[in-house]
C-alpha cells in the first residue's frame, strides 16, 4: 500500500494513533512520523565508521525498546532510519558529496570512498537484523491486516 501522505503529520502522534500509520516502502514517511522522528533522528550519523557504529547500536537498541514495548510503528520507524543509514552511506560511498547527477541531469562517475562505503555495511548489517526480526515480521503482517 502507497504511503498516505494525506495524512496531518504535524498534528499527528503516531504512538497515540498507530492506527493511521501505513508502512510504506522503504523509508517513506521516515522524517514525518512524530514522535519516532523526533526521539531517531538525532541519533542517526554515518560520516565514519566509528560514527555508523556508535550511531546504528544506538538506533538498534530503540528498535529493541520499541519492540520491548509492543510499538510496531516505532520499531518500522527504527528499521527506516537503519535502511536510510545504509542508502545515505552508500550513496555517499558512491559519489563524492553524495551528488549523483551532474548539473546536467547525467549521472556522474562513480568514486568510491571506502570509509563510507565501510559506514554502510555496518547500517546494512543492523538493518537486515531489524527487518528479518521475527517479532517484528509478525507485528508488521498483524499491522497490515489490521490498518492496510
Amino acid at each position: 500500500m502507497p504511503f498516505n501522505y494525506d495524512i496531518d503529520f504535524e498534528n499527528t502522534d503516531f504512538r497515540i494513533n498507530p492506527e493511521k500509520y501505513r508502512v510504506g516502502r522503504g523509508e517513506q514517511g521516515v522524517l514525518l512520523v512524530e514522535p519516532y522522528k523526533s526521539e531517531i533522528l538525532p541519533h542517526w550519523r554515518f560520516k565514519t565508521p566509528e560514527i555508523a557504529k556508535e550511531s546504528s547500536e544506538k538506533i538498534h537498541q530503540m528498535f529493541l525498546g520499541y519492540k520491548e514495548e509492543n510499538d510496531f510503528v516505532g520499531m518500522d520507524m527504527a528499521r527506516k532510519f537503519l535502511q536510510m543509514g545504509y542508502t545515505r552511506a552508500r550513496r555517499y560511498a558512491n559519489y563524492k558529496g553524495g551528488k549523483k547527477y551532474d548539473d546536467h541531469g547525467e549521472i556522474r562517475k562513480r568514486d568510491i570512498n571506502e570509509e563510507k562505503a565501510e559506514s554502510a555495511c555496518i547500517f546494512e548489517e543492523k538493518w537486515i537484523k531489524a527487518r528479518e526480526d521475527d517479532v517484528y515480521l509478525k507485528k508488521k503482517k498483524a499491522h497490515l491486516k489490521q490498518y492496510g
